[in-house]
């Protein structure tokens, strides 16, 4: 299996195994230290669809063959089920920084130009440590992302003032929906991210990316309630009449180009295994530094490689 390859790879055998697909959702799991609950299981379910019945079946036979652990409600791979209670500590520290990704994503949708904000990232599976932060994904109208994304920086800042990180690290606009990254980590942050608002645009998003299906078949729709969106702010739609002017054509070039130079310099260039996770242009700023995807996935395949030993 490869970083960008779906589980139907896998050599036959195994993958008609019924467990299989559910001890690799585990694996996946567990790279972020995070032990499943049966319905999580389900829902994140690697590569074959499956009823939560029959996961759940699945996960009992596996916990009677000790091929897995099961503690206080949570089910992990052998050896892991202590993660039940690092799992416990990191949703109580999530609770407050709910409160502020609401509070700050209701700002983030009065901002010109941003057409849906959703919570990605850790925070959106209750899993941040003791130095999490706010990670958004943001829509924009196109030809003005970089204008959107000057504006969010401004609020950034005045987060961070206040003792708050946010981290609107992935900007598309309306006519860049489907995104390139096609492989494991992509569909997670997909499935897994948290609108709250915009709820059309999350919707065409997830549409026009339905080949995450092929690895994550029963995660349809949003992981949580998408709240109910207030009336359209007149000030915002008047600022942004304003500034779709031609004028302001030149101030968002700018703004590309010199951040375009910046992130270019700060180690944009694709990772070990030549996917891009950091690019930059027109249409999408998407400010992944750190290769985080790529060293998930290849701690993934060494999970799956030392699964496929135990089946022999």
């Amino acid at each position: 299996m490869t970083l960008l390859d779906p589980p139907a790879v896998l050599p036959r055998s195994r993958q008609e195994a019924p467990a299989w697909p559910v001890l690799l959702t585990l694996a996946y799991a567990d790279v972020f230290d995070y032990p499943l609950t049966a319905s999580e299981a389900h829902r994140y379910l690697i590569g074959s669809p499956a009823s939560l019945a029959a996961v759940a079946s699945c996960l009992k036979s596996l916990v009677r063959q000790g091929r897995v652990e099961a503690r206080e409600g949570f089910f992990s791979l052998p050896g892991r089920a202590h993660l039940a209670e690092v799992r416990r500590h990191r949703q109580r520290l999530s609770a407050p920084l709910w409160r502020q990704a609401q509070r700050y994503g209701r700002l983030l949708a009065t901002l010109p130009f941003v057409r849906m904000v959703a919570v990605s990232g850790a925070l959106a599976m209750d899993n941040v440590d003791e130095h999490g932060d706010i990670d958004y994904f943001l829509v924009t109208e196109p030809r003005r992302l970089w204008t959107a994304r000057a504006f969010t920086v401004a609020l950034v800042r005045l987060a961070r003032a206040r003792g708050v990180t946010l981290c609107p690290n992935y900007l598309v606009t309306t006519r860049a929906l489907q995104l390139p990254d096609w492989n494991l980590f992509t569909a997670h942050e997909l499935v897994q991210m948290v609108p709250l608002w915009g709820t059309s645009v999350y919707y065409r998003l997830r549409r026009l990316n339905a080949w995450t299906r092929a690895y994550l078949p029963n995660a349809e729709g949003p992981p949580r309630p998408i709240p109910a969106e207030g009336p359209a702010r007149w000030a915002t739609r008047a600022a942004e009449q304003v500034l779709r002017g031609r004028i302001f054509d030149p101030f968002e070039r700018w703004e590309m180009d010199r951040k375009v130079r910046k992130f270019g310099n700060m180690g944009g260039e694709p990772g070990p295994d030549g996917w891009q996770e950091a690019t930059f242009c027109e249409d999408w700023c998407k400010g992944h530094l750190d290769h985080h995807g790529q060293r998930a996935l290849r701690a993934f395949e060494q999970r799956v490689e030392a699964l496929k030993e135990t089946l022999g």
